[in-house]
């Protein structure tokens, strides 16, 4: 919606500084809103003398103003006086509040809600106003990540999905889901999730970390059937380049923490063995899956007791 569609008045702005409460009018609305909410979020209370629930939100909105200090403003429309902005945006009942940011509406809700969800509406507004994640995307993607961090793929990959239906922009929620279907073998799902990103993704340690694991996945290509591998490290525990070519096998599936527990079975035995292969490709797991997540850490102190001891 853009600010020639709503009304445009010739009202000036209120003399003396900026009041982050107050009525306004059909002539002050672009003004006292659409101006306005490019310094911060506003919110727009459209209310009537006549209306009950408008009494009991009204008052909680300005007590939720007041707590923010300056950080958001509340703007109230009379819809009996100002008919034409209530049409404009469609209101159909009252209370109504419209959430603008950056001259655009980006949230609203209808009807006197409870103190506890509107504290919420405020403050998930004020996180998008900072440039993060409202704060219910913000848990769901801390729950998310723990659920990849310790392995737990299905469940981490369904929380990363409800994550980027609540926002399609999270990049971390688009590197984590990647992750969860490399480490489940979904190679080619995750390379169309980590297809076409914006220029500055590479900011984002999830989409680091699902690249390398992807680059890395993509180096060792098909490197054998890990099944038929596995079975024959079984009944062969010594032969130690069927056991590096399991580990290849695994890691090019996904599963990072088999590959790592193969490669220090081998390291165990010979730490120089094939010239440093299992040590380098162990190194390069270990860089992919992350050097600072619980796996790095874990398998990174396994790695320097072998080495060290």
């Amino acid at each position: 919606m853009s600010e020639e569609s709503l009304i445009i008045g010739g009202g000036d702005k209120p003399a003396g500084g900026e009041e982050l409460i107050k009525e306004t009018n059909e002539a002050q609305f672009v003004a006292d809103v659409l101006e306005a909410s490019q310094r911060r979020p506003v919110l727009v209370d459209f209310w009537a003398e006549w209306c009950g629930p408008c009494r009991q939100l009204t008052p909680m909105l300005e007590k939720l103003v007041r707590e923010k200090a300056g950080k958001i403003a509340l703007i109230k429309v009379n819809v009996d006086r100002n008919p034409r902005i209530a049409a404009q945006l469609r209101i159909q009942s009252i209370p109504t509040v419209f959430a603008f940011y950056k001259g655009q509406p980006v949230d609203a809700f209808m009807g006197a809600v409870p103190e506890s969800e509107l504290r919420r509406f405020i403050d998930n507004l004020l996180a998008v106003a900072e440039g993060g994640p409202p704060p219910a995307l913000k848990a769901l993607l801390e729950e998310a990540g723990r659920a990849l961090d310790e392995n737990r793929l299905i469940e981490a990959a369904d929380l990363y999905t409800q994550a980027l239906q609540s926002d399609r922009e999270s990049l971390e929620a688009r590197g984590g889901l990647a992750m969860a279907w490399l480490k489940l073998g979904k190679r080619e799902e995750a390379r169309g999730l980590l297809a076409d990103l914006p220029e500055d993704a590479e900011k984002d340690a999830r989409i680091r970390q699902a690249k390398a694991y992807l680059k890395l996945a993509d180096e060792l290509g098909e490197a054998g059937d890990p099944q038929a591998l596995a079975e024959h490290v079984a009944a062969h525990p010594d032969d130690l380049k069927a056991r590096l070519d399991l580990a290849r096998a695994l890691m090019a599936k996904g599963d990072a923490e088999r590959a790592a527990e193969e490669l220090l079975a081998i390291l165990a035995r010979d730490r120089d063995f094939a010239d440093g292969q299992a040590r380098q490709l162990l190194l390069k797991i270990i860089e992919a899956a992350g050097e600072s997540s619980p796996f790095g850490l874990r398998t990174r102190r396994r790695l320097s007791s072998l080495l060290f001891s």
